[in-house]
């Protein structure tokens, strides 16, 4: 039977099983040979954290960091009381060969000098970790922890607006907060992290100082040994012990200096590469610095054949960075030329295809539609729809992409939005869409089928049967008409999604020529993402945006107020209130409404909530139920009568009443009070009843 290593679950356990070793290691003897091994282990950890750190372009990119500083220390002191506990327990038998050989080849000789060198040493390795390293490194740390904690809440905001203007998706705001979170996480840890390193250091004094005097007292007094002698055979071990841990230590300590002051602006950076660049960056300071080298070279007393071979090596460098830089300008401006001269791509075909704001594909069979040798005017038609709904909706709609589809039906055209398709529906070439609306005297044969504009019962009837349904009384209309009909009433329902940042821009660019003052305004207090979010939320319930001086009038008035996208709409509703009035009154002005029970209007004001995405109703799925069930029989009472229904309720009602009917009745008409003219007369066509 195989086995499998899991690399995540084997880590785990090496780690796991690491951690709970050094831990017994203050307790469990250690032999020789295994602490000569594990103290060549602590020399190479230190080397690869000063490594890691030196090629890591971002500190929090080494998350770890403070765990393992933490882990390493605990490693070295335990480390440090082993090699004590042999020490003092053997003392001249002490075979620890790593100790011997390393403080022999630190300090360079034998003898009562050779422990004097490394004492000083050992003292200055101490006074350069103590009050330099560890010190600056500790201090940095606390002011980086400091400065990020107190910069954590602007940029949380600052991308919240990015978000808010739509200038980034969730996922990437989302990935920011989380980013600037880490980094807050980091350094914090940081800041107490870089406690271990003074606390260690401390306590490395402190295990030196016990070595020498207690292993001299040992050395004295259990094994018998001359003074002289006791402390030449301790002081030995104790300076290469001490010499052991403390390099390591100094290591990790330049590693949390480097960490700690890491600031590359590029990401794909290492500190190698951010030092090249800053030295790289102007070749007249090796100039100035090789010169000075040689006017010192020519000072009485300094040695010469030093400063000059070092001044013109400067000047030399200085003069090959500037060739360098040069060539590099030069292959610059020729890139540039060559593509200028050259498409980016075969044939001038751009690498990405962008997505069409609006099309229509057709089947094969569809395509004599648009030939206008053959009677096809589709092409006319789709003009003529811009500009219709330009003057009804005050939108821009973007040119309508026509392209033949060989992998649909033939008889079937469909809708598409960026890309991404909206509607579908066949027609028949030859064939007449008969619909019924309300004076058909005679019944007439053809194939039943749903008008799929309106979704209304409508018949297919041949050519010849096309006068005679006429006659009846019957709306015919060819397939042209079908499509464009279909099309106009797509875009108004997806009008909102049409509208663009672009588009925006566009509006406001345009209006800035005749009422400068009202634009400028608006652009101080609503990025163009806001304005957007404002013009989509009037178009989604159909209302026209073409008065977008009164919209953005609005917007200013009550910008200081609120930037909630919701109580803007509806603040730009009651300016618009006589334009959206005439749109549902008849010819007498007379707007026939149903009124909704106030215990149920008050039920739905209490189930208000406000997300990230705007205002929310958390009705019980039973309540929800029986709401739509009695609005959906007073509509059909209402429609029975001839009358289109609309519902009307107070201002702080009507936003919850539309998004509590939105899934099940999308067209439904939602007027609040303020939003009815004074000129406006209401009749009453009942009160809904819910329950």
């Amino acid at each position: 039977m195989a086995i499998k290593f899991d690399v995540k679950s084997t880590t785990n356990l090496f780690v796991a099983v690491a951690v709970v070793a050094v831990i017994l290691m203050l307790i469990i003897p250690l032999p020789t040979v295994l602490l000569a091994f594990l103290m060549s282990c602590n020399v190479l950890l230190s080397v690869l954290i000063i490594l890691i750190t030196l090629y890591t372009p971002k500190s929090t990119d080494f998350s770890t960091f403070p765990t393992i500083l933490l882990v390493s220390t605990v490693f070295s002191l335990a480390l440090n009381v082993s090699s004590t506990r042999l020490i003092l327990s053997k003392g001249s038998d002490f075979d620890g060969k790593m100790v011997t050989a390393f403080g022999e080849f630190v300090v360079g000789s034998g003898g009562t000098e050779g422990l004097l060198i490394g004492i000083v040493i050992f003292i200055i390795l101490i006074a350069v970790q103590v009050a330099v390293i560890t010190k600056g490194a500790t201090r940095i740390a606390e002011v980086q922890a400091r400065f990020t904690l107190d910069g954590m809440p602007n940029k949380m905001m600052a991308v919240d607006a990015e978000f808010n203007s739509g200038a980034i998706t969730e996922e990437v705001a989302k990935q920011r907060k989380q980013e600037i979170q880490k980094e807050v996480d980091f350094y914090s840890s940081m800041d107490g992290a870089s406690k271990f390193i003074s606390g260690s250091v401390k306590v490395g004094i402190f295990i030196t100082v016990i070595n020498l005097v207690v292993g001299i007292i040992f050395g004295m007094v259990l094994h018998g040994e001359p003074f002289s002698q006791a402390i030449t055979t301790y002081a030995k071990f104790t300076i290469g012990d001490g010499l052991l841990s403390q390099i390591p230590s100094l290591l990790i300590s330049v590693a949390t200096g480097l960490i700690v002051t890491r600031s590359a602006n590029d990401e794909k950076s290492s500190l190698g590469e951010d030092i090249k660049k800053d030295f790289t960056q102007n070749a007249m300071i090796y100039y100035v610095g090789g010169g000075t080298m040689v006017v010192i070279g020519f000072f009485p007393g300094f040695p010469w054949y030093v400063l000059f071979p070092m001044g013109v090596a400067l000047i030399y460098l200085g003069w090959r960075l500037t060739t360098v830089n040069q060539e590099k300008a030069e292959k610059a401006i020729q890139a540039e030329k060559e593509k200028q001269k050259k498409p980016t791509t075969p044939a001038g075909i751009s690498p990405v295809v962008p997505l069409d704001p609006l099309s229509l594909e057709l089947g094969y069979a569809l395509v004599p539609l648009l030939e206008k040798e053959k009677g096809g005017d589709l092409i006319e038609r789709i003009s003529s729809i811009r500009s219709s709904l330009g003057l009804e909706l005050g939108l821009v709609v973007p040119a309508i992409r026509v392209v033949d589809n060989i992998q649909i039906d033939p008889n079937e055209y469909r809708f598409k939005i960026r890309g991404v398709e909206v509607d579908t529906a066949k027609v028949r070439m030859g064939w007449y869409l008969c619909m019924n609306t309300g004076g058909v005297t005679e019944e007439i044969p053809g194939e039943a089928t749903v008008d799929p504009a309106f979704g209304l019962p409508a018949l297919w009837v041949s050519k010849d049967n096309r006068e005679r349904a006429e006659r009846a009384g019957y709306s015919v209309v060819d397939s042209s008409t079908i499509i464009v009909t279909h099309l106009t009433e797509m875009i108004k329902k997806h009008a909102g999604e049409i509208l663009g940042r672009q588009e925006v821009k566009s509006i406001l660019d345009e209006l800035s020529k005749t009422y400068s003052a009202v634009v400028e305004e608006v652009n101080k207090m609503f990025s163009i993402g806001e304005v957007q979010k404002v013009m989509q939320g009037l178009l989604k319930e159909q209302v026209s945006i073409r008065n977008t001086v009164a919209i953005l009038e609005t917007m200013a008035d009550y910008g200081p107020l609120t930037k909630k996208t919701e109580l803007l709409v509806e603040k730009v509703r009651q300016r618009l209130g006589r334009q959206i009035c005439l749109q549902y009154c008849d010819d007498n002005k007379i707007l026939h409404v149903l009124t909704i029970e106030p215990s149920f209007l008050q039920k739905l004001l209490d189930s208000r909530y406000e997300s990230t995405n705007g205002y929310g109703v958390a009705l019980d799925p039973v309540e929800h139920r029986q709401w739509i069930s009695s609005l959906s029989n007073y509509i059909a009472a209402v429609k029975n009568e001839g009358y289109l229904p609309v519902i009307l309720c107070p201002e702080e009602a009507r936003i919850l009443v539309k998004i509590s009917t939105e899934r099940e009745m999308p067209n439904l008409v939602v007027l609040s009070i303020p939003e009815i003219d004074k000129e406006i007369k209401l009749e009453s066509l009942g009160e809904v009843k819910v329950g």
